[in-house]
């Protein structure tokens, strides 16, 4: 008899573990926005860019040949020292610009006097991205946060919903998507991830709720962008399966990687060969 409670509380608490992780990685349930024009599209990473050539990373340049070529654009914005939204993906300036110190460090006009990877090409706004593209293609708008400062994302609400063309944003950051379920709710989302402790990322328990998406709950994503090199993450399987929520891949370098995301992934992020621009 003794050995029968014991079994049973096992199988509870075993039963009510699982029932909690389900609910911490559940994703939108309710009143969805419709993604479906967002899986007509192949999107350009930081446009479509070559930072051997003219048109490096997050460039207008590159977002012209991305808009030229009939691609998505998935792009990153950030906030400067005196508050004006550019697009750039890095929080230091030296792999892109050779200098020192953070983008947040400096203003805007600082900025501009720096040159992207020694072209011609400067740190841009996101107003002017926004201008240029002028609603032609889709834009997967990944906010960079810091920390628990989320101002990025007010300050590109600002932007964006005066924007009538096709956008979603999504972030790393749980925190982001939790101030756009709270004030923009009805802005498609998603939660990016990737398998930090194969990639050598790990720094903590912090990292390990990431990883797994067990902070949806927060953001509570339309989608999920994982690394497309761990598609097999059980976290990520059971969004997509169980839940029904939308699953992009990131960054998909190659056609004979593009095949293989196909089969576990429905939205696709690219970078360094031109695969066919839209899907049928």
């Amino acid at each position: 008899m003794k050995i029968s409670v014991i079994a049973a509380v096992c199988l509870i608490c075993a039963a009510s573990l699982v029932f909690l992780y389900l609910l911490m990685i559940m994703p939108r349930m309710t009143r969805r926005p419709d993604i479906t024009p967002f899986r007509k599209w192949l999107y350009a990473h930081r446009g479509l860019h070559d930072n051997g050539s003219d048109a490096p990373e997050n460039s207008l340049r590159a977002f012209e040949r991305a808009v030229a070529a009939g691609y998505g654009i998935e792009l990153d914005v950030r906030l400067t020292k005196d508050g004006v939204l550019v697009v750039f993906h890095d929080e230091t300036l030296k792999r892109v610009c050779g200098a020192e110190g953070t983008l947040r460090q400096r203003t805007f006009e600082e900025l501009q006097a720096l040159s992207l990877f020694g072209t011609d090409q400067k740190i841009p706004r996101l107003e002017d991205v926004l201008k240029l593209v002028d609603c032609r293609v889709p834009l997967i708008v990944e906010l960079k946060t810091e920390g628990t400062d989320v101002s990025v994302c007010p300050a590109a609400d600002r932007l964006l919903s005066a924007y009538q063309g096709l956008y979603c944003i999504e972030s790393f950051n749980p925190l982001g998507l939790l101030w756009y379920r709270r004030n923009r709710n009805g802005v498609v989302r998603g939660q990016l991830a990737d398998a930090y402790h194969k990639e050598g990322k790990y720094r903590g328990p912090l990292y390990f709720l990431l990883e797994n998406l067990m902070l949806n709950w927060l953001g509570k994503p339309d989608f999920i962008a994982y690394n497309h090199r761990y598609p097999r993450m059980l976290s990520r399987i059971l969004c997509r399966r169980l839940f029904g929520s939308a699953a992009a891949a990131w960054t998909v370098r190659s056609r004979e990687e593009l095949e293989e995301a196909k089969k576990q992934f429905d939205l696709y992020i690219f970078d360094s060969f031109l695969p066919k621009q839209q899907f049928s």
